[in-house]
């Protein structure tokens, strides 16, 4: 799956089968989060990984009573240390940068999990106090994030996504621009795997003619030789 597919077909998951995630996979989506950007490379944060089935239940109760959440064999609480990232860039690195670098973290995670094959959830409503208390996090610590992880069971529709025409500028705040189709070239995803997979198509044909071909003439060389 290529980058671009994932992005694409990542789906936020509420569903999950009664399967335990590998550990292998999880490993690869914590090195995912570590991979993540992060203001002056501080690299804020702490990823705990929950799957007894108590403390699931209490992260779900904490989340305002998502029940959904228990069902999810994996719960990574994705943490912050604001007073890290203030020791270098004062109000706004408490304030922003922390919580930017998590959310990047946050973003590479799900991407891992989609490339696995394994559904994820961004919650982000949650008692803090009550995530701290079922966690044992310290006052150094914020949690940002609650990341449900396990597979999916049956598919999630697409929720859609607004035009880009509607959310992109050039050089100002509302400015337009006039054809985005021609200036972005091909910005839709489905027209580059609709494109992707006439290329395929056209290939397979143009192999099975090619033995066709080879097939005929084989079998004009034998009759020449009968005679």
């Amino acid at each position: 799956m290529d980058v671009f597919e994932c992005i694409f077909t990542r789906r936020s998951v509420r569903k999950f089968l009664e399967v335990p995630v590998e550990w292998d996979k999880i490993g690869y989506i914590l090195e995912a989060g570590r991979a993540a950007p992060s203001a002056g490379n501080l690299q804020s944060w702490k990823f705990i990984v929950c799957t007894s089935g108590n403390q699931r239940k209490a992260l779900a109760e904490a989340s305002l009573g998502q029940s959904w959440m228990e069902k999810a064999p994996v719960h990574i609480v994705v943490c912050s240390e604001p007073k890290k990232v203030e020791m270098f860039y004062g109000i706004r690195g408490e304030r922003l940068y922390s919580v930017q670098n998590t959310a990047a973290a946050v973003m590479n995670m799900l991407l891992a999990a989609q490339a696995q094959g394994i559904g994820g959830c961004w919650v982000g409503a949650f008692d803090e106090d009550m995530v701290k208390r079922t966690c044992g996090i310290p006052e150094i610590g914020r949690p940002q994030a609650i990341l449900c992880f396990g597979y999916p069971e049956g598919k999630t529709k697409d929720p859609g996504r607004t035009a880009l025409y509607t959310v992109t500028f050039v050089s100002s705040y509302h400015g337009r621009i006039a054809d985005m189709n021609k200036m972005m070239g091909y910005p839709s995803h489905k027209l580059r795997k609709a494109i992707s997979s006439g290329k395929e198509a056209l290939e397979k044909s143009s192999s099975a003619l090619d033995k066709l071909i080879d097939t005929g003439k084989k079998l004009t060389q034998r009759k020449k030789k009968n005679k």
